[in-house]
């Protein structure tokens, strides 16, 4: 009799948790081990309702626990350190962990380079960025709100810029609803002519068509410099801002310099069309830390994570069997980009591409699949 295969899975996040559900349909035997600093699920898509309210802390962190005594899942409260021995032993601030297979979903780093970069905020930082937007904006009687974003100039692709534009539209409902919308500009700058152009031609066409409906100015095509306590500085020009947020272009993880794995031009771990790291066996990427071949639009968001973790999971179990892993994963692009009350939809695949003007139908879609999605893990 053959001893279980002992699998380790890094992160905590979306594509972390999915590769744990799909290795358990796949093999209930597997001995898996998740190392992550905290046995919770932050669910950074509902931090865009932080600033309004409709949102707190407690409602997007879930505790883990229970998940993982139902997948019996070993859980190690570590920061990963490194890899040793082509990724069978993971080097950790816990100790080493050797494994037979490993799936590395540890997320991405945002480039943090610009100067003055600390004077703006990154949401999706995470849950105490949103809260410090909440503050800042209750805080604020009058004056100028920049919202931007720019990429990884060496891999375009990692960026996430999405959630920019739901911050942008949602501060400015939350301003009309507030009665001071009158009281503050809004301005969104983009090194692009063409912002969200991975959403699509027809999506920013929407986007900008959007921007000028609700008197929001835009600052497109410059370059990033760097920014002040209260100044954003461009290649063509300068402007004054009480409040910042910006989302940086996104790189690899700090460990990952502490392996021998391979990398993409911008950072990440180069992946293949399975999901498996370049040059390496049963060792395989998920979500924002991996590059993978495909078109140039493909998004950097949760449901992408999701469909690789099936690919990964599945290719992970059937190498360890001794069989040749050849799962691909599907390729698609859905956003409800929100604004508090109302969504619009996205959807883009291979072969076509829709965007569905905005309805409040959307918004309560959006919300709908937070509790279903977050059902799985309570």
């Amino acid at each position: 009799m053959t001893s279980p295969s002992r699998i380790t899975i890094i992160g905590a996040g979306f594509g972390a948790l999915s590769c744990v559900r799909e290795i358990r349909k796949r093999d209930s035997m597997a001995e898996i081990t998740l190392i992550a600093p905290r046995a919770e699920l932050h669910y950074l898509p509902g931090i865009i309702w932080i600033p309004s309210g409709l949102r707190t802390r407690e409602q997007l962190i879930v505790p883990l626990g229970n998940f993982f005594r139902r997948m019996n899942v070993r859980h190690v409260a570590a920061e990963v350190t490194g890899l040793r021995d082509g990724g069978r032993v993971v080097t950790t601030s816990a100790g080493d962990f050797p494994n037979d297979g490993l799936v590395i979903a540890s997320g991405g780093r945002f480039i943090k380079k610009l100067p003055g970069i600390e004077h703006a905020i990154t949401p999706c930082e995470g849950i105490a960025a949103a809260e410090q937007i909440r503050d800042r904006l209750q805080a604020l009687q009058d004056g100028t709100i920049a919202v931007g974003f720019a990429g990884n100039p060496n891999e375009p692709a990692a960026v996430r810029g999405g959630p920019m534009f739901e911050f942008l539209f949602g501060i400015d409902e939350q301003l009309r609803r507030e009665g001071r919308r009158d009281k503050f500009e809004l301005v969104f700058f983009n090194p692009s002519n063409e912002p969200g152009n991975r959403l699509g031609p027809k999506a920013v066409k929407h986007l900008l068509a959007e921007m000028k409906r609700r008197d929001i100015r835009t600052h497109l095509g410059h370059k990033m410099k760097g920014f002040e306590a209260n100044r954003v500085q461009t290649e063509g020009g300068s402007f004054p801002a009480d409040l910042i947020l910006f989302m940086p272009g996104m790189t690899g993880n700090a460990w990952f310099d502490q392996t021998e794995l391979q990398r993409s031009p911008g950072g990440l771990l180069q992946a293949d069309a399975h999901c498996r790291v370049a040059g390496t066996e049963h060792v395989y990427v998920v979500g924002d830390s991996g590059s993978f071949p495909g078109p140039d639009w493909m998004p950097k968001q949760a449901h992408m994570a999701d469909l690789q973790a099936a690919a990964a999971a599945e290719n992970l179990v059937t190498g360890l069997r001794g069989g040749t892993p050849c799962k691909t994963f599907k390729i698609e692009l859905i956003c409800i980009i929100d604004a508090i009350d109302h969504g619009t939809l996205v959807f883009r695949t291979t072969r076509r591409q829709l965007i569905l003007p905005p309805t409040r139908l959307f918004h309560w879609v959006k919300r709908l699949f937070e509790s279903t999605y977050l059902k799985k893990y309570r």
